[in-house]
């Protein structure tokens, strides 16, 4: 089939017990609206009984968008089905969070910058004033937030409210170097991607990658996942790895970390911003 200009592309995501007639019923569904499947990924998950699916679709004529999410309610409810619908067009508005270090922000705005990650940053927002003139010279909100024990649930809050003002709907962590709240946490789920050293927790605390030198490590790699009250045990999204030996001193440990930091991080925002990941419980459901 021909591919339009200029047409809006959507994605349906359902997840629900497995059984059969699912695919079916969904398909049909669409395809009576006038809806043409371009893409559609699914998996039955036999430990967990659960079923997954993504569906990527456009109208063939009138967009009738509201209409499918209205009557798609009746599906839904037959399978049990949790599900959400999404324009796959629209940029995903998202905070990006820093400290004092800036590979990983340099790197979202440039992937940002080429048309690599479709999401819309609607603040950049640090606890430091160190990263200001990065998000300034792109036109980006910089707010500052400094955190200690005295104000830490005050700024969450502030952190909230920017949130809701700019209908924020995803917060990178971008080695922003302060631990959330439980309440945050609870408040973000399934919404806020945090990146660490794949280390943890065969190396906590300060200086990991000096530990993993003094340990001899012969790879080294970085984590992105969602954000949960249980420090960086979250589900994880996204992984990248690289091998190392014993010619590279600490130093260059961490200039080779900042590279799977990155990647890994990227990754990540690229998949949910796409509407690629499914969260189930302490793991995720990607379709790539």
């Amino acid at each position: 089939m021909p591919h339009a200009t200029n047409r809006t592309e959507y994605i349906l995501q359902t997840m629900c017990p497995a059984g059969s007639g699912i695919v079916a019923d969904v398909a049909g569904y669409l395809t009576k609206q006038g809806c043409y499947l371009s893409e559609q990924a699914q998996f039955d998950d036999e430990d967990s009984g659960k079923f997954f699916m993504r569906t990527r679709f456009h109208f063939q004529g009138e967009d009738k968008a509201d209409h499918i999410r209205e009557g798609f309610a009746e599906v839904a409810q037959r399978f049990d089905m949790q599900w959400s619908f999404h324009n796959a067009c629209a940029p995903i508005k998202t905070i990006i969070m820093v400290s004092k270090a800036d590979h990983c922000l340099s790197d979202l705005l440039y992937r940002k910058n080429k048309g690599d990650l479709n999401i819309e940053i609607t603040a950049v927002v640090s606890n430091h004033q160190d990263l200001r003139h990065m998000a300034e010279r792109e036109g980006i909100r910089f707010v500052h937030l400094p955190v200690n024990k005295e104000n830490k649930s005050q700024q969450e809050k502030a952190l909230l409210d920017i949130v809701n003002e700019t209908e924020t709907e995803l917060v990178i962590l971008a080695r922003y170097m302060q631990i959330l709240s439980d309440a945050l946490c609870a408040q973000l789920a399934g919404r806020a991607i945090n990146i660490h050293h794949s280390f943890l927790p065969g190396f906590k605390g300060a200086r990991p990658y000096y530990q993993a030198y003094d340990r001899g490590v012969k790879l080294i790699g970085a984590t992105a996942h969602y954000v949960t009250a249980d420090l960086d045990e979250g589900p994880i999204i996204e992984q990248s790895v690289q091998s190392v030996d014993h010619t590279m001193g600490p130093e260059k440990l961490t200039i080779a970390g900042r590279d799977t930091e990155t990647v890994a991080l990227a990754r990540a925002a690229k998949l949910h911003s796409e509407h690629r990941v499914f969260v189930d419980g302490n793991k995720t459901v990607i379709f790539k």
